[in-house]
């Protein structure tokens, strides 16, 4: 099923056309800053995405394995897009805020789990938890 989102002004929208289904919380320091709390994103392949307003996204290389892009007019947080060579390159994380409808996307998993503020929690059991190091071991191709 293709989904649709876009930033709140509307200069940048894209349409999914890959299926999603599942969602996942990130808790490192730069999620929590770029969003404004916890970041929620929706995986997406390279080719699984058509944005329009592409002129209108400002791009910022927020570590050596990823870039974040946002909308230039509003600031809206848009997507984390993995840039290192590697199976995940190319593949975008999407703000599951940005989407038009998130009806039957399920919360799955947290990243940086270690890293997670005192101040809230998440209900609910079965998700997978992986702390600072086992990120950054998938990231390195060791994990």
């Amino acid at each position: 099923m293709a989904r649709t989102g876009s930033c709140i002004c509307g200069a940048v929208s894209y349409t999914v056309t890959s299926d999603i289904d599942k969602t996942g919380a990130c808790h490192c320091s730069m999620c929590r800053k770029w969003s404004g709390g916890v970041y929620f994103g929706v995986k997406v392949p390279s080719d699984g995405m058509e944005i329009t307003g592409k002129d209108r996204l400002g791009i910022y290389a927020s570590s050596p394995w990823a870039e974040r892009a946002f909308c230039a007019t509003c600031g809206s947080s848009m997507y984390y897009r993995v840039t290192a060579e590697g199976p995940m390159q190319g593949e975008y994380h999407i703000g599951l805020g940005t989407l038009d409808d998130v009806s039957g996307i399920d919360f799955d998993g947290e990243l940086f789990i270690d890293l997670k503020p005192d101040a809230y929690e998440f209900a609910g059991e079965g998700r997978t938890q992986l702390t600072d190091a086992q990120v950054m071991a998938m990231f390195s191709g060791e994990g």
